[in-house]
C-alpha cells in the first residue's frame, strides 16, 4: 500500500478555503463552537483530507466515476449517465472528450436513435480503470484505516443516503462517496441561495470576522486553519461583494485590517438560514440515529487523517 506522504501540498486547482482543512496545531479559533450545518462543514473537511492524501484534482475524480460507471455495462444515453452522477451536461461532454482522447471510451451512434450515443471502455480503459480501482482502494483503506469493517460499511452506507437514490449504485468507495455527497450537498446548499449572489462557502468566514472584529488576513486563516493563500482568495471574494471592508491596520501599515460591513452581516444571517435548512435535509436523509453515527465515524476518519498525513 502506498504511504502517505510526511509533507502535506495544497491539492491540484483552485483552493476551495471552505474545503481547506484544519490544521491539528492551529490556534483555539472563534470557530470552536458549533455552528448550524456542523456536520455539513466536517464531512468538508473530511473530504479535503481524503484530497491531501489522494492528490487527485476533482477532473481526475470525475474522470474515474464516469470510468467505474462504464466498468459495469456500456451506457446508451450520456445524458442519462451525467444525470444519473449528478455531472453538469457540458462538464459531461469535456468528460468524455477527454477520455476518448485517450483511449479509454469510445462513444457509438445508438442504431435505434441516431441522436445518441452509447458510451463504452475499451481495452485501454479498462486498463486504466483496474490500475485506478487498486488505487482508490488502497487509498479508502489508509483513509478509513482507525475504522472496523463494520464502521466503513456503516459510513459508506450514510454517505450513500445523501446522495440520490439513482446514482448509489454508481458510486463506491469511501473516498468517492465523501466527493459526492459534498458536492451534492454544496450544490444543494448554493441553490438555496440562488439569486442571492452569495455562496455557502462564505458562512465560516463572515462568522469568523464577526466575532473577531477587525483583523489581519493573517488572523482570519489562522482562526479558520486555512492557508494564507487560500484566505487571500477568499477575502477578494468577499471584498468584491462588499460584504468585507479590507482597510489599513492602525497598529501596521504594511497590513490590511479586515471587517464585517453591514451588508456582511445581512449576508450571514441569509447563509445561516440556508444552512439550517441544508442540515435538516441532511438529518432528513440520515434518518433516525443517522447524523449522530455519521458525526461520530466522520470524527474518527477525520483523527486519522491528521496522523496520517503529519509528518
Amino acid at each position: 500500500m502506498r504511504r502517505a506522504r510526511s509533507e502535506v501540498h495544497e491539492p491540484a486547482g483552485r483552493v476551495d478555503p471552505a474545503v481547506a482543512p484544519a490544521r491539528s496545531d492551529g490556534p483555539a479559533g472563534v470557530l470552536s463552537e458549533p455552528l448550524p450545518g456542523e456536520l455539513f462543514f466536517l464531512l468538508r473537511r473530511v473530504r479535503a483530507k481524503f484530497s491531501l492524501v489522494s492528490d487527485c484534482a476533482e477532473t481526475a475524480s470525475r474522470d474515474f466515476l464516469v470510468l467505474d460507471a462504464l466498468g459495469g455495462q456500456d451506457w446508451a444515453s450520456q445524458i442519462d449517465l451525467a444525470e444519473r452522477l449528478g455531472i453538469n451536461r457540458t462538464i459531461m461532454v469535456q468528460v468524455i472528450d477527454r477520455l476518448e482522447d485517450r483511449g479509454e471510451v469510445q462513444r457509438t451512434r445508438d442504431p435505434g436513435n441516431r441522436r445518441q450515443y452509447v458510451l463504452s471502455l475499451t481495452e485501454r480503459g479498462r486498463a486504466a480503470l483496474a490500475d485506478q480501482r487498486l488505487a482508490v482502494a488502497e487509498r479508502d483503506a489508509l483513509l478509513t484505516s482507525a475504522l472496523t469493517r463494520k464502521e466503513t460499511a456503516r459510513l459508506n452506507e450514510l454517505l450513500a443516503l445523501l446522495l440520490p437514490a439513482s446514482a448509489r449504485p454508481l458510486v463506491r468507495g469511501s473516498e468517492n462517496l465523501v466527493a459526492q455527497a459534498d458536492l451534492r450537498l454544496r450544490r444543494q446548499g448554493d441553490d438555496k441561495l440562488a439569486g442571492s449572489g452569495l455562496r455557502l462557502r462564505f458562512y465560516r468566514p463572515l462568522s469568523a470576522l464577526a466575532a473577531l472584529g477587525p483583523c489581519s488576513q493573517q488572523q482570519l486563516a489562522e482562526s479558520l486553519a486555512i492557508t494564507g493563500p487560500a484566505a487571500s482568495q477568499l477575502v477578494d471574494d468577499l471584498v468584491k461583494q462588499q460584504l468585507v471592508h479590507r482597510g489599513q491596520d492602525p497598529h501596521d501599515r504594511r497590513r490590511y485590517a479586515l471587517e464585517v460591513t453591514a451588508p456582511g452581516r445581512e449576508a450571514r444571517a441569509v447563509i445561516a438560514t440556508a444552512v439550517r435548512q441544508l442540515a435538516a435535509d441532511m438529518t432528513a436523509l440520515l434518518g433516525p440515529g443517522g447524523e449522530d453515527d455519521l458525526r461520530a465515524l466522520l470524527l474518527k476518519v477525520d483523527s486519522a487523517a491528521i496522523t496520517a498525513t503529519a509528518p
